[in-house]
């Protein structure tokens, strides 16, 4: 065996321990280096890894600090301070050890994705963007990377561009199980789940037992309703990694569990827990929601209400350090409804365009409208194939934006060629997410597509249009009681700014349909619900549909399906009920003048009533 006095080949030793995870016998031989050659350099790097292999991030912080102190001016140095730093968590002087290396050496990998991921944790959000990015750019098949660039997308409400980033999953580098767990959750609540059918046959096959992997694979099984499976998973979890003070995330997603099979009181204890170890108030949300969730289904409506004011505050603020945004006024709805199409530009419109059965079936309505439960019902029928809210439309209105075309004011300017290579697109977008046969026609559910009308009426003039409708005071007050992410979530903050975007999004519509005339056929929540049947029957004589008998039971072939991406997508696997009418009156308290002032125009349009 090597003596002290070969500290270059005793440290190497060392190094080929810490890789192979015989962690007691690296620090032995760094000691024994250390023991001969004090402050020998690289045992103080080589101790540093050790320490925080360990986790005893603060004894490492002590080593690197020493090794800044002998070699001030080697960048490596700095680098390792601040990676033990962060989880330490010392972020401020974390970024000044990073901000040290960038200043004495070109940005390294490992730099840029440290400083990416401590930029995220302090919510710094366009700073770890552009680190991330850039650490891409230099490593791109590495998967953890890949990975938190991904979720850092995903956190500003970049949903597109964080699927890009990890859709080739399976050619990355250093895939751990953990992060094959954390790409696939962020497929499918993505709306690409195609995408996550590898994983998820891979991690069926060796399920995680341990730590955050465990959970994330319980809650991915969950989402897809194998709840007996996610059960397993978490019992498997506290026999072999207990913890003995409870962990939130443990609890959160046994209160997932609880609510899914109707214990709600569990469900209520166990998120009260979490809660008390999540004291960062931008993080609170995650568990504020679902905690609102189980007292509303206990019928505590006045701690349901308090816990999800208190979440739509911890998540705008997160919003705010995250995307700058923090109000309902900065969201795309109140963008999209800024100006109407100008009648002289439509009178320009060619009104040729694919035929109706050649045309995407349109499903819009305000949030929790009964969007998800449409969508079901009609991705039932043998001849339809449903696409969940994804942002096609908003992608043809970029293109549109990016020729200087005015949008919608300037749409009469799209040429022919224009519209066929904006179609082109949207069909080839629309291929890359479900699997559209040719004898099958696509029903595009994307609720805020309601705002999108022009471009919709521009690019299809011929497409069918399902517009729902529920109370508007149930639709509210849902929204409220909803966690949605990024833009969705500037509308909700409280029932008034709710009100004022339900008010500003149905007079955009009814204003625009006045002067494009789609074909529409509006369908009644209430209706649905009570008769069923007959609404069917009308909906598919509007889409010129023989009626199918799978398209009576949604529920079934909801859970058959097994994923569904939206907020809805524990309820839309019951069978059709009407236990949801009327929800508002729990909380009619909270329905100030203001707030039913804004949503009485619409309460008389549709013939509903305060009752």
């Amino acid at each position: 065996m090597s003596s002290p006095s070969d500290p270059a080949a005793l440290l190497n030793l060392a190094r080929q321990d810490l890789a192979s995870g015989q962690i007691a016998a690296a620090q032995e031989k760094c000691l024994q280096v250390l023991g001969a050659h004090q402050h020998h350099p690289g045992a103080l790097e080589v101790l540093g890894e050790v320490l925080c292999s360990q986790g005893r991030h603060e004894e490492a912080v002590r080593v690197f600090h020493a090794l800044t102190l002998i070699q001030p001016t080697i960048a490596a140095h700095w680098q390792n301070l601040g990676t033990v730093l962060r989880p330490a968590g010392r972020h401020a002087q974390s970024l000044e050890a990073f901000e040290r290396a960038l200043r004495l050496g070109p940005p390294t990998v490992g730099l840029l994705y440290n400083l990416g991921a401590l930029q995220m944790d302090r919510l710094e959000y366009g700073a770890a963007y552009l680190a991330l990015r850039d650490a891409v750019a230099l490593a791109p098949r590495d998967a953890r990377i890949r990975w938190t660039y991904a979720q850092c997308c995903y956190d500003m409400g970049y949903r597109q561009e964080a699927v890009t980033a990890v859709e080739d999953w399976e050619t990355f580098e250093g895939l751990s199980v953990e992060i094959t767990v954390s790409i696939a959750l962020l497929l499918v609540t993505s709306g690409a789940a195609h995408l996550a059918q590898r994983a998820l046959q891979r991690l069926r096959a060796n399920p995680p037992t341990t730590g955050r992997a465990a959970v994330g694979f319980a809650s991915l099984l969950e989402r897809l309703h194998r709840l007996d499976e996610a059960r397993t998973v978490m019992q498997r979890l506290e026999l072999d990694d207990p913890s003995p003070t409870g962990d939130s995330e443990r609890l959160a997603m046994w209160a997932v569990l609880a609510d899914r099979t109707g214990r709600h009181e569990d469900a209520h204890r166990q998120l009260t827990l979490a809660l008390a170890k999540q004291q960062e108030f931008v993080h609170r949300y995650h568990l504020l929601y679902p905690l609102a969730k189980a007292c509303d289904a206990l019928g505590r409506y006045g701690e349901a209400y308090s816990a999800a004011a208190e979440a739509h505050r911890s998540q705008l603020a997160f919003l705010e350090r995250a995307t700058g945004k923090a109000s309902e006024e900065q969201s795309q709805l109140w963008a999209l409804t800024a100006k109407g199409c100008d009648p002289d530009d439509v009178a320009l419109w060619e009104s040729t365009g694919t035929a109706m059965q050649g045309s995407p079936i349109f499903i819009v309505g305000f949030p929790r409208s009964g969007t998800t439960l449409l969508e079901q019902m009609l991705d039932a029928h043998p001849l339809l194939q449903s696409m969940d809210e994804q942002p096609f439309l908003l992608r043809a209105v970029a293109r549109v934006t990016d020729q200087d075309i005015g949008y919608p004011t300037e749409l009469g300017r799209l040429t022919g060629n224009d519209l066929n290579d904006m179609r082109a697109d949207y069909w080839e977008a629309v291929r890359n997410r479900v699997p559209l046969a040719p004898d099958r026609r696509l029903v595009d559910k994307n609720p805020m597509n309601m705002v999108l009308l022009p471009i919709i009426r521009r690019l299809f003039p011929n497409a069918p249009i399902i517009l729902a409708i529920r109370h508007p005071c149930d639709t509210v007050l849902s929204c409220f009681l909803q966690h949605f992410r990024s833009d969705l979530a500037l509308l909700g903050h409280d029932l008034s700014a709710l009100a004022r975007s339900y008010s500003r999004a149905f007079g955009f519509w009814y204003s625009q349909s006045c002067l494009l005339r789609p074909a529409t056929h509006e369908l009644r929540y209430e209706q649905l619900t009570t008769d069923f049947a007959t609404e069917v029957d009308r909906l598919c004589a509007f889409l010129q549909l023989p009626r199918h008998e799978a398209m009576l039971a949604p529920g079934e072939h909801a859970r058959a399906k097994g994923f569904i991406s939206t907020p809805s997508y524990a309820q839309v696997i019951e069978p059709v009920n009407a236990r949801s009418v009327g929800r508002w009156k729990h909380y009619e308290q909270h329905f100030d003048s203001e707030v039913l002032a804004l949503l009485m125009p619409w309460i008389e349009r549709w013939g509903y009533s305060l009752a």
